[in-house]
């Protein structure tokens, strides 16, 4: 009943709103029509009045009504032509004004339609808000009971660390008794040999014999724990345990070679190259470029020789290294990822985003990879889930990571060097350096960190001891040319390199922190990296315009 009423009174509408547009289209025609009413009566009056004028004006008023008449004849002709338009007129804004009517009704269907979708959308808004309140609260109790788990971990590492030395004092105190009564057994020996040597001159043959026979059955104890000292001084060159002498990998050279003449210069990519590697396992090298790829070449015969070229990488490459079996590769990108390459294929198997900036350092940590980025943060990533697993908020933007076993140590462009166990997830200790850190490189026996500042100079610290006490490499002429200038260190840890804004490579020694040497006349333009080869022949350096050389002293 409802909608017949709005029916009916749509329509009543419709013919009242026509009413007044006919009346508003004829309203001219009806006042031009209503003039000529006027007209025509006057035409009468006069006419009858006229019949009063004398009879030598009747023809000349006759032929003036003739006139008059043949005029209004000619005006009512055009007027009812222009009846005939207008009615033409009307007629084609009728079926237009059809069609309008019939437009908006169908856009008043399509508006109930979509006001039916946004109310389902609106319902569906809120399911999908209300799921995620529950999610939020399921988060908020899974992130506490990490915390409650975490600071139960650390109450067990504690409360493992006093059992631990619990257990290590009493055998500390039995060895101390040990070492007491081998001192007491090692003066009576001798005591014994005074005495033997003095009855040697009284007694007779057959008692010396006797004596020396029971001295050589005593002293095997002792000349075996002298045959433990020396081996351990030859195995280590220091009272070491094996534990550290497992650090050193096999095939490194115990001999770099100091580079002097460059050996080939080539044009490696089409644009800048910002990063350079050299295989721990092979006698490969890798480069990443602002062209987007990463390219293989073999060091061999004293040349560079194009293996392959990877690519996957929406924006320029920031860093690449190799894992330590030499079949992977990873790199950092300007597109806030970090990809993971095999070398037998050119497309990456794997791609870490997460990042909100570029990704300036990526590492291999054991079976993970640790990468930095200048938002500000240190992502450690599960490669079998390629997923973040933890994740640390630093104050200032990391320039480079590098990493050993729990180990990871970070470089920022606030002046500090930041030691984080990866077992804590946090950080146990900081360095000062000098000026914004552009990288770091760590020697193969993990003991020596090398870091380069812009205030053009490299630091080398001992890891093993955490002190801020560190050498200083100095030249007149060396200018550390970009936040992201990489210096290496030798593999035998005698030698440290740098390259310079004006394309020179500074080598210096580590012992004497003398430079060594200036390699220069072939880059014309900023060195972005350098890195030495794990047999130490060879050293490799790139340069902002695409340029890479190798250097030796072959």
């Amino acid at each position: 009943m409802a909608d017949t009423k709005m029916w009916k009174g749509h329509i009543v509408h419709q013919l009242k709103h026509r009413d007044q547009r006919q009346h508003h289209m004829f309203r001219d025609l009806i006042g031009f029509y209503s003039r000529m009413l006027e007209k025509t009566s006057l035409t009468n009056l006069f006419l009858s009045s006229s019949t009063r004028v004398p009879d030598c004006d009747v023809n000349n008023s006759l032929s003036c009504l003739l006139l008059e008449k043949k005029a209004l004849k000619k005006t009512t002709g055009e007027l009812a032509y222009q009846v005939v338009e207008l009615q033409q007129q009307m007629k084609i804004k009728e079926r237009v004004l059809e069609g309008q009517c019939d437009r908006l009704l169908q856009e008043e269907r399509w508006l109930a339609g979509a006001l039916d979708v946004r109310q389902q959308l609106r319902a569906r808004v809120e399911r999908v808000q209300e799921e995620n309140r529950l999610l939020k609260k399921k988060y908020d109790g899974l992130m506490e009971h990490q915390r409650w788990a975490e600071s139960h971990l650390r109450e067990e590492k504690v409360r493992g660390s006093r059992l631990l030395e619990d257990m290590i004092h009493p055998k500390q105190q039995a060895a101390a008794r040990m070492n007491h009564r081998n001192e007491r057994r090692s003066s009576s020996f001798s005591l014994s040999n005074l005495r033997s040597s003095s009855l040697q001159e009284t007694l007779p043959e057959k008692s010396q014999g006797r004596l020396l026979r029971s001295a050589s059955a005593s002293s095997p104890s002792i000349l075996s724990t002298i045959r433990e000292l020396f081996e351990k001084k030859r195995r280590g060159h220091s009272f070491c345990g094996l534990e550290e002498d497992l650090l050193c990998p096999v095939g490194v050279s115990m001999l770099a070679r100091v580079p002097v003449h460059a050996l080939q210069v080539l044009d490696a990519h089409e644009q800048g190259i910002n990063a350079a590697s050299c295989c721990s396992s092979s006698a490969l090298l890798a480069s990443g470029g602002t062209d987007r790829v990463v390219k293989l070449w073999h060091v061999r015969a004293g040349a560079l020789r194009h293996r392959a070229t990877l690519d996957g990488s929406t924006e320029g490459i920031t860093c690449v290294e190799f894992d330590p079996t030499g079949h992977r590769i990873l790199a950092g990108s300007y597109d806030k990822s970090a990809l993971l390459w095999r070398l037998d294929d050119p497309v990456p198997k794997l791609t870490l985003t997460g990042h909100n900036r570029k990704v300036t350092a990526a590492r291999f940590s054991l079976h993970q990879v640790v990468t930095g980025s200048a938002d500000r943060t240190i992502r450690l990533w599960d490669l079998q889930r390629a997923a973040c697993v933890q994740l640390v908020d630093v104050s200032s933007s990391c320039s480079d990571v590098v990493c050993s076993e729990n180990l990871i140590i970070s470089g920022h462009f606030d002046h500090k060097i930041r030691f984080w166990d990866t077992r804590l997830a946090s950080c146990v200790h900081e360095v000062e350096a000098q000026g914004k850190v552009t990288s770091l490189d760590l020697s193969t026996d993990r003991r020596q960190l090398l870091s380069c500042c812009r205030d053009d100079g490299l630091q080398l610290l001992d890891v093993r001891r955490w002190s801020s006490q560190s050498a200083a490499f100095r030249a007149e002429g060396f200018k550390c040319g970009s936040d992201s200038t990489k210096v290496a260190i030798s593999p035998d840890a005698g030698f440290v390199a740098a390259g310079s804004a004006d394309g020179a490579v500074y080598v210096w020694n580590v012992s004497s922190g003398n430079l060594e040497t200036r390699l220069a006349d072939k880059h014309s333009a900023p060195i972005s990296a350098v890195c030495w080869s794990m047999s130490g022949d060879y050293v490799v350096s790139v340069d902002k315009r695409g340029r890479a050389v190798l250097w030796s002293d072959i």
